[in-house]
């Protein structure tokens, strides 16, 4: 039989604090900004060097007396909500000479810094190359020793398995247990994993462990419910018992990736459900989209993404589809059809939002570059997109449950997270979640030259200024990382790369199984690197024997992303830990971001302003590009604000049912 914490512990899930609105909500947010404003970074500095010294008192221990200091701390965490910070001090020191006899790696005082922020519950920005993998280990053995769950998420399966495998000594050494959860795995698997006190995985797998433990708890999901269901019906529980042990603690790496960029888009449990009326009028409809002229039948708004039917092409509509019975007799319905259909057409494009693989739609991230396996675009989008592509049409699926992101990670009790690039974000995610961004210096200074920014009127001339950009750096035998949006860019690149006979690796949604290995060469002399986003993050650029007498890592930017924090994030993978290395970033005014964000009369007042090169100043460049980069990240800001709002709704109508 299970004691009753048990299944307060396992199952129970607090109710989040409704965001402040409001009046309330500026001075929440007055009080966010203050406290950024008044951390002083002095004070972490002066106990960081406090722990980093009592460490190294610690080298002369011998591992005996070490095991039984580790004892004292776990059962002092386990018995003791809140320890006091000398005691956490103490347990740091600890940890650092545990990690250096363990891992061989002794974390610098930047490190503990990080870790130090991230175990009173904040956010710390580390630059790219600083070692946050290693920092959230403190943290999270400190957090494990209460015998808590404590998850650690990442941004893909690759970094889940790795890290855990990586740090697995130092978390053995510390009498903590391990796991790590990924896509491919079984039912069976993922509890035995989920038994951990760390488990490392994505927020993806873990929202969706969690969803479907409640699905499957359903009018049991109470702790007092499954109470009394252990003591009528044991074997029922023991059948029906949750993949997960709980939520309690997460430390999320690449915070503003996982807590912001996917928080637009909710993860949703679905089965499918056989419908071949709607998937005869798809096909249907991309015949009859295919009839329509843009400009005179209908209108695309770039900006929003939205299509705009006129007058002239409701008519053409109507006359087409007048023999049509079934679905196309309702005037909304066959609009709606219709306006996916060019969606379709022209805001999903091969290659940037999706590719065909085994004659199917697999979506592509397009804030990673990375594959989408098993994902579906919703309401009729991913079936449009198929019947475009003339591939077969997949049945709709029927949502079971949904939950976004955001509202998940405020369930937990405790949340921290480490990241590059948070600062842009900082008020969103004091306001979201109550984090606050601690900026970390570097533990060597940063010698990254950073080159002016040149915009291009077409893209034709700026892929011909990104080739001689090459060019002239790969005489000098430094090694080129080459970032673009999508893969139709990176293949686009190759190809004009591959006509000036250079030899390069390609590393895109596409081609990404030798993802690390490819990213571990990048740093070698004479070496050119093409990648969409997936380089931006999790591997190690490492520079070859002589590469720093070079110069280092030359990193290009062939377009500027709708986020500055993605654009940095690229920039940070060359001058890690006081290695040399330079960025360039290449934009053009047919670029999809400034077409989108600049006025057309913007547009043609910086045309004018170009100079003998066909390019902007150096100026006006800059400023469009930011200007462009301002509106795009205030409309995502207003996505997630909708998002909100829809989880606000939802738990209002959650409350009022009593669920």
């Amino acid at each position: 039989m299970k004691y009753p914490s048990y299944f307060y512990t396992t199952q129970h899930i607090p109710v989040p604090e409704k965001l402040h609105q409001g009046t309330d909500g500026l001075i929440y947010g007055l009080i966010g900004a203050l406290a950024r404003r008044f951390e002083f970074t002095k004070n972490l500095e002066f106990d960081a060097m406090k722990i980093h010294d009592r460490a190294m008192a610690l080298r002369q221990v011998k591992n005996s007396q070490l095991k039984d200091k580790i004892q004292t701390f776990k059962d002092l965490f386990q018995t003791t909500k809140h320890p006091p910070w000398e005691n956490v001090k103490e347990a740091m020191a600890l940890l650092v000479e545990i990690g250096d006899r363990s891992l061989g790696m002794r974390a610098f005082p930047v490190q503990i810094m990080g870790a130090m922020v991230m175990y009173k519950g904040g956010l710390a920005e580390m630059s790219t190359g600083e070692g946050k993998t290693f920092a959230a280990v403190f943290p999270a053995i400190l957090n494990a020793w209460t015998q808590r769950p404590c998850h650690i998420v990442t941004v893909n399966d690759y970094l889940a398995h790795r890290d855990a495998t990586l740090m697995g000594p130092m978390f053995n050494a510390c009498g903590i247990q391990t796991g790590f959860v990924t896509g491919d795995m079984d039912q069976k698997q993922r509890r035995k994993n989920y038994t951990g006190n760390v488990v490392y995985t994505t927020s993806k797998e873990l929202t969706a462990d969690f969803l479907r433990d409640r699905l499957m708890l359903g009018r049991f999901h109470h702790p007092s419910r499954q109470l009394l269901r252990s003591l009528m019906d044991p074997v029922g529980v023991e059948r029906d018992k949750p993949v997960m042990r709980g939520l309690h603690t997460v430390i999320v790496d690449e915070a503003d990736s996982v807590l912001i960029d996917e928080a637009v888009t909710p993860l949703i449990i679905s089965k499918p459900k056989e419908n071949k009326p709607l998937v005869d009028a798809c096909l249907c409809a991309d015949a009859i989209g295919d009839q329509l002229e843009p400009g005179e039948d209908f209108f695309v708004v770039d900006k929003y993404k939205e299509v705009k039917i006129t007058p002239q092409g409701f008519e053409k509509i109507n006359n087409l589809t007048q023999s049509l019975d079934g679905i196309w007799k309702g005037a909304p319905r066959r609009t709606e059809l219709i306006e996916q259909a060019l969606k379709a057409r022209h805001f999903y494009t091969r290659d940037k939002q999706y590719i065909v693989q085994d004659d199917k739609i697999m979506i592509v991230d397009e804030f990673t570059g990375r594959i989408m396996p098993n994902r579906t675009w919703r309401q009729g989008m991913h079936q449009a997109v198929e019947a475009k592509e003339g591939v077969t049409i997949t049945h709709p699926s029927e949502t079971i449950s949904r939950l976004s992101f955001q509202r998940f990670f405020r369930f937990f009790t405790k949340i921290s997270g480490m990241t590059g690039t948070a600062r842009e974000a900082a008020a969103e995610f004091w306001h979201i979640y109550g984090l606050k961004v601690q900026p970390i210096p570097t533990n060597r200074p940063c010698i990254r030259n950073k080159l002016p920014p040149a915009v291009f009127l077409t893209e034709n001339e700026k892929w011909t200024q990104i080739a001689r950009a090459v060019a002239q750096c790969h005489k000098t035998l430094r090694p080129i990382l080459i970032g673009t949006k999508n893969v139709k860019d990176s293949e686009h690149l190759a190809d004009i790369l591959r006509e000036q006979h250079y030899d390069f690796n390609l590393l895109n949604a596409v081609n990404h199984k030798e993802e690390a290995a490819i990213i571990a060469r990048a740093g070698t002399p004479g070496m050119i690197t093409i990648a969409t986003n997936m380089a931006g993050r999790g591997t190690d650029i490492k520079l070859g024997n002589g590469v720093s007498e070079l110069g280092g890592l030359h990193v290009i930017a062939t377009e500027c992303n709708d986020s500055s924090r993605i654009d940095r994030q690229l920039f940070g993978r060359c001058a890690r830990q006081g290695d040399p290395g330079s960025v360039q970033a290449f934009a053009s005014i047919e670029d999809e971001l400034i077409q989108r964000f600049v006025p057309p009369k913007i547009q043609k007042v910086l045309i004018s302003k170009r100079d003998k090169h066909s390019a902007l100043s150096i100026f006006f460049g800059k400023r469009i590009t930011e200007y462009a980069q301002k509106k795009a990240q205030k409309q995502a800001f207003e996505q997630r604000k909708n998002v909100l709002k829809k989880d606000s709704w939802l738990e209002e109508a959650l409350s009022f049912s009593g669920e």
